[in-house]
């Protein structure tokens, strides 16, 4: 019972520990004032909104893509990817009208999304299948949609409650504040979203404290009755520096809930060179991320498993190199990284044949005849390498265009024959027979071309 006010205490607690407004402390600004933050990873590039008054920010954004997977799947589906859906077609990967509001210390946001993101990230999530009111189509069209409220302490105390954006893997949701479009597994097989309640405070004016208290890993319900629990640190000594770390404890396998789950998601980030007005290399700047996390119980250990009780964490990472030239019209980045998941419950797991549902029995598996499993000791290690090249005339456009290579030790990635039916039309039936499997390899080629808007 306890454990159903575990919300509401949440939210008392930080709205009285903040009430009152800090008197003592004479106010120097906001937190990360006057640093240029445009250069980061995962960060709005923009230096200003054109869509801002007193009360109200405006944000629109459209992400546009072409892909073609020399795998040249029939059905032209693409997997193991939130960020593509699609092959040798053009996509509208994400639509969006929102905004931020102020009112004396009111906030809000919402965010809508409209694309083939608003399907390939909710149906990662499971969570739906407990009970009913179908939440994946509930919130499939935001992104973001929170509230709260700003208190004076410090450098600012924000208590919000909603939807938000996670940030786990440094790599953003939105694609146009990324230095590359297809993240490495570290961002793509970590969550984009949490649905809950946090508090940021800034302590300092270089320096955030997140906590949370969310319904699961990505997740908008629960698996089982204990909610989530993390948080972030996030520092910037420098405008040209940031230290970020992640970490989270919540139950989220199925109907498990003696099963833990761990998770430490950390990245640093510099720029080391800086000349805006240079016609040649005009910035350069690196980002490094490494993630470590388990699950423990209900028949799983962290590490050093045995056939009875499997070995299931996820360790991986990756490296990113930025240049930017012309006046940071045009930017060059290179990267990759490596992920190893045994358990794979991180992995995002290909369909098994036509329905994109989750099997009934077993909800943390994909669906089909022939699903590409997630039991215990199930193995699965990959990595990818991908170079991308950005022309941006203006702070709010940026033409792209990306060669990734992905390879995994286990068949994986969509072939020739698909992964739906053996026509490539979910109207086939299944195959009376038997003749016809999904079509997974072990290795993936793609070139990417988008277009990034956002004002």
């Amino acid at each position: 019972m306890k454990k159903n006010y575990l919300f509401l205490f949440f939210i008392f607690l930080s709205s009285y520990i903040f009430a009152q407004e800090d008197t003592t402390t004479k106010k120097k600004g906001e937190a990360f004032e006057g640093m240029d933050l445009t250069w980061l990873n995962g960060n709005d590039r923009r230096d200003s909104s054109v869509l801002k008054n007193k009360y109200i920010t405006g944000d629109i954004m459209v992400d546009v893509n072409y892909n073609y997977s020399f795998n040249n799947p029939i059905d032209n589906t693409i997997v193991g990817s939130t960020a593509i859906a699609r092959h040798n077609e053009m996509q509208l990967s994400f639509a969006s009208l929102g905004a931020e509001f102020f009112y004396e210390g009111a906030r809000a946001k919402i965010k809508t999304q409209f694309g083939t993101r608003s399907t390939v990230v909710p149906r990662n999530d499971f969570s739906p299948y407990r009970g009913q009111y179908d939440l994946a189509n509930v919130y499939r069209y935001l992104s973001e949609a929170y509230a709260g409220y700003h208190f004076k302490k410090w450098y600012g105390v924000n208590v919000d409650v909603g939807m938000f954006m996670s940030y786990v893997g440094l790599f953003s949701y939105y694609n146009a504040e990324n230095w590359a479009y297809q993240p490495s597994y570290t961002s793509d097989n970590t969550p984009w979203f949490f649905n809950g309640a946090r508090i940021q405070a800034f302590p300092t004016k270089n320096l955030k404290v997140e906590l949370w208290l969310i319904n699961g890993w990505q997740t908008y319900g629960k698996f089982n009755s204990m909610p989530g629990f993390g948080g972030q640190v996030l520092w910037r000594p420098k405008e040209y520096i940031q230290i970020l770390s992640n970490n989270y404890y919540g139950t989220d396998a199925a109907n498990i809930p003696q099963r833990k789950r761990v998770h430490t998601d950390n990245s640093f980030l510099l720029r080391y060179y800086n000349n805006p007005k240079a016609k040649g290399i005009s910035r350069a700047a690196f980002s490094t991320t490494f993630d470590v996390g388990f699950e423990e119980g209900g028949g799983v250990t962290a590490f050093n498993g045995t056939e009875n009780t499997p070995a299931q964490n996820f360790v991986s990472g990756m490296v990113y190199h930025r240049l930017w030239f012309n006046q940071n019209k045009i930017g060059w980045t290179i990267g990759g990284g490596f992920i190893n998941n045994p358990g794979r419950y991180l992995t995002l797991l290909p369909t098994g044949q036509a329905s994109p549902l989750p099997n009934p029995n077993n909800p943390t598996q994909s669906a089909g005849a022939f699903p590409f499993t997630a039991n215990a000791g199930d193995q699965f290690k990959a990595w990818d390498v991908s170079t991308t090249l950005d022309w941006m005339p203006n702070q709010s456009v940026t033409f792209r265009l990306e060669c990734v290579y992905r390879q995994a030790e286990q068949n994986y990635f969509a072939g020739r024959r698909g992964v739906t039916s053996s026509d490539g039309y979910l109207t086939t039936p299944v195959d009376p027979l038997g003749t016809w499997r999904p079509d997974l390899v072990k290795s993936e080629t793609r070139l990417i071309f988008a277009t990034l808007f956002r004002l």
